[in-house]
């Protein structure tokens, strides 16, 4: 069996850019083969691409949306007809509302497509991924670990009342990860929450100066941005198996932001 067929394998939605990219690089470094998902044409994407080969992985490119159920089949066919294999699902992708309304005055619309990506999309993709993993684990076929690590937010708790639409998506996310951890514990799966604080993103950098000023003035207890690399070295220690006892665990990745303070 070739080196490329011995790796295991990853796949980061969301991770050609942003918290996604700074996962789908740091698998690469600890010797994973990625697949990386996004909504944009696979001709914009040779510099994260590049880069992704550049640190020793096989990179395939899954492009679609995540809330749709055919788009998500595609996916994974994909995967399985490129790779053979999938050991981690890191569900990224996630949208924030296209405006930022009270929520006196959000429209459905905007509920709708939020929830659809942030929740629906990794939900399913998810039950999807896991019965995958769970026929390699019981087709005596030995890949290594296994897990499914979701990124979910601060917003799971914190309350953002001109983006409601947000916050409830990733409290949907908080509980799917208990929900498949308990599931899927008598396989061995481990299934993992991470939640990045302030992160510096394109989704951040309209509301830059904002935070800027927020951080300097005692935000987070680590007087900094995250960086999506903060999150990366995350997804890395969990993919790996380094916590194969604590699934169902949440894991903060925010500065220390939402640590109770007088």
């Amino acid at each position: 069996m070739s080196e490329t067929k011995q790796k295991p394998v990853a796949f980061v939605t969301g991770g050609s850019r942003g918290i996604g990219f700074g996962c789908a690089s740091q698998l690469a470094k600890l010797g994973f083969n990625v697949a990386i998902n996004g909504m944009r044409d696979e001709s914009a994407l040779s510099e994260p691409i590049e880069a992704l080969k550049a640190l020793g992985a096989d990179v395939l490119y899954c492009q679609g949306d995540i809330g749709s159920a055919d788009a998500r089949a595609a996916m994974l066919a994909k995967i399985k007809d490129h790779f053979g294999k999938l050991n981690v699902l890191v569900n990224n992708a996630g949208v924030a509302p296209k405006e930022r309304k009270d929520i006196l005055e959000a429209s459905e619309e905007s509920f709708d497509y939020v929830v659809g990506t942030n929740v629906k999309g990794p939900y399913f993709l998810s039950q999807a991924a896991a019965n995958w993993m769970i026929k390699q684990k019981t087709a005596d076929i030995d890949n290594g670990f296994y897990a499914i690590i979701n990124v979910g937010s601060i917003s799971a708790t914190v309350v953002s009342v001109n983006r409601g639409e947000y916050c409830v998506s990733k409290a949907g996310i908080a509980m799917m990860s208990q929900l498949f951890a308990a599931r899927l514990g008598e396989y061995g799966i481990p299934v993992y929450e991470i939640r990045p604080g302030v992160i510096m993103t394109d989704m951040t950098s309209g509301v830059t100066g904002k935070y800027d000023a927020l951080i300097e003035d005692g935000l987070c207890v680590t007087k900094r941005w995250g960086f999506p690399d903060d999150i990366g070295k995350a997804v890395g220690s969990l993919a790996t198996g380094d916590f194969p006892y604590s699934t169902g665990q949440v894991i903060m990745v925010d500065g220390g932001l939402t640590m109770p303070r007088l």
